[in-house]
């Protein structure tokens, strides 16, 4: 079986492949300090319970958006599960696509396999939108080339900005008002970030389209993806997994190298 991990700002997401299907999905912090030994005996754990021996696990592949934690998943592959995980962005590991922009170096690893898993499973050209700690926006041609893309706050991180910037505004959960008029403080603030959000999706998708010079056709994933994809007409597909199937691709394209 094979053990994909995207690492994220906020969370590392861990998934067990067995050919296609996920086996099983667990979620821990980023921002943990726990070491690769704790890690590693919570995750053993929780295989565990999903009757699943850890000595399957033949193979890894990581993703990350935080350099300082690659060395400790790595650990944590080696020691736990007896194997070298591929990391994406390293040297040895070819995506089998073209970067066409000025400094590919400076492309998120979970962009680029969210691009490998975009152009697998749909008609291109595409635009992927990540709700994560940012969010972001990713433009792939119909031949599977990244061709850049744009990057807004997360939607958490600017609730969290606007309590923390205004002394009288409470921190207040991501919601779907009914209505944009709000009659209280609370109501108001979740309108004018979720509505204040379509907006922003829905006018940077007409510009992406208008610049790119054809339509294109929008993936949502991530945590809020689906919030999001109920409420505007612009999103066409909510895949919440097409970061994991995009590992298993990108494994696939590597593992006889």
């Amino acid at each position: 079986m094979l053990l994909a991990i995207d690492c994220g700002n906020t969370n590392i997401v861990f998934a067990l492949f067995k050919g296609d299907v996920i086996r099983g999905q667990w979620r821990a912090s980023s921002k943990s300090d726990r070491t690769a030994d704790e890690v590693g005996v919570w995750l053993a754990q929780l295989l565990e319970m999903e009757g699943i021996d850890r000595h399957e696990v033949r193979a890894a592949i990581i993703a990350s958006v935080v350099p300082s934690a690659v060395f400790g998943l790595k650990l944590l592959c080696r020691r736990f599960f007896g194997c070298d995980a591929l990391v994406v962005g390293e040297p040895r590991v070819t995506l089998n696509l073209r970067i066409l922009i000025g400094q590919p170096q400076e492309v998120g690893a979970d962009r680029l396999v969210n691009a490998v898993a975009g152009h697998m499973t749909y008609p291109g050209p595409l635009t992927i939108i990540d709700f994560g700690t940012a969010t972001t926006f990713d433009i792939v041609d119909s031949h599977g080339n990244y061709c850049g893309g744009a990057i807004a706050p997360g939607i958490n991180q600017s609730l969290a900005a606007l309590h923390m910037a205004a002394a009288q505004l409470p921190l207040v959960a991501v919601g779907r008002p009914e209505r944009v008029i709000s009659t209280s403080t609370v109501s108001a603030m979740q309108s004018g970030i979720f509505w204040g959000y379509i907006g922003m999706i829905e006018g940077l998708i007409a510009r992406i389209d208008k610049e790119f010079g054809m339509k294109t056709h929008v993936i949502a994933t991530g945590g809020l993806a689906s919030l999001f994809k109920e409420s505007t007409d612009v999103i066409h597909h909510h895949d919440p997994d097409l970061t994991m199937r995009g590992l298993l691709e990108i494994y696939r394209r590597n593992r006889t190298v």
